[in-house]
């Protein structure tokens, strides 16, 4: 894998002043240039966008793998909960698409794990390094394979 792309749902944007007790003092520029680092010292190209827009992020998602690049790490936000049009758009993709969230949303339901490669959360901005991490592993075959094939078709 060359390059990641890295998506980040609604209200992200607000970083850093958006109820700081749960997700913290750091604006998404940084979560951006710790994501960008990370990639550089591994020799991937990272590239990252923000939309509150949910038919922008579908579009980045379809479009991912003609853009170059080799998997995806998603912060769907809000719509993970809800955005059925999100779920299906990671499941109708080749690309790895790891989920990730800043804080632990474990007490809410996420759509989108079903048909995500797995789902990193609660460790701040250090997730998206993570998922990072977990989109390589998936790349040179040291990940495990798909373990529930069934959770794919369904919700």
């Amino acid at each position: 894998m060359r390059a990641a792309l890295v998506l980040h749902g609604p209200n992200l944007n607000l970083l850093g002043t958006r109820e700081p007790g749960v997700y913290g003092r750091v604006s998404l520029a940084e979560v951006d240039r710790l994501v960008r680092e990370q990639g550089r010292r591994r020799g991937l190209r990272v590239e990252c966008r923000q939309s509150n827009v949910e038919g922008e992020l579908i579009n980045w998602l379809q479009g991912a793998a003609r853009e170059g690049f080799g998997g995806i790490v998603f912060n769907p936000g809000a719509f993970t909960h809800y955005s059925i049009a999100l779920r299906d758009a990671v499941s109708a993709i080749t690309l790895p698409v790891v989920e990730v969230h800043l804080s632990n949303i474990h007490g809410r339901h996420s759509v989108i794990a079903a048909v995500a490669r797995g789902q990193i959360a609660g460790f701040g901005p250090q997730s998206y390094v993570l998922a990072l991490d977990a989109l390589l592993a998936l790349g040179d075959g040291r990940a495990p394979a798909r373990v529930n094939s069934r959770r794919r078709r369904g919700v």
